[in-house]
């Protein structure tokens, strides 16, 4: 067995990452106002310093590495192409954005068609840079 192409992986997985970060950054607009509102009673913020910035550029860079990583891993028994990285990306989205929106539900911190809104975008950004990190990564 064929260990994995780090380079592309590194360069697929950071394609991805940046993919995610601009996604997110341009979706945000959905939903910013009413996480905003959501926040405020509990004496909240949406963190938008220079810091709170980079920080969600690591988190998007980190999805992204993830995301190719398991793609990766999964070509061998899936087969490469958009199917796989579309399977993937779905099984990742389950384990991480709709674990952390039903605890966000469970806690009653923002309005369910909030969350419902920022699940979407969150899956079409996962399935979207999987799908762009998947064509980027090849064997090596």
């Amino acid at each position: 067995m064929d260990g994995i192409n780090v380079s592309r992986w590194l360069a697929g997985g950071l394609a991805a990452g940046i993919l995610i970060w601009l996604m997110e950054g341009a979706a945000s607009a959905l939903y910013m106002s009413a996480m905003i509102d959501a926040l405020e009673p509990h004496g909240l913020a949406v963190d938008t310093t220079s810091a709170g910035i980079r920080w969600s550029l690591v988190v998007s860079l980190l999805s992204g590495l993830t995301l190719v990583f398991f793609y990766a891993a999964a070509r061998p028994r899936f087969g490469p192409g958009p199917r796989t990285a579309v399977t993937v990306a779905i099984a990742l989205w389950c384990g991480s954005w709709l674990v952390a929106l039903i605890g966000y539900q469970m806690l009653h911190l923002f309005p369910p068609a909030l969350l419902v809104t920022w699940g979407a975008t969150g899956l079409v950004e996962f399935v979207i840079a999987g799908m762009v990190g998947g064509w980027i990564y090849r064997e090596a």
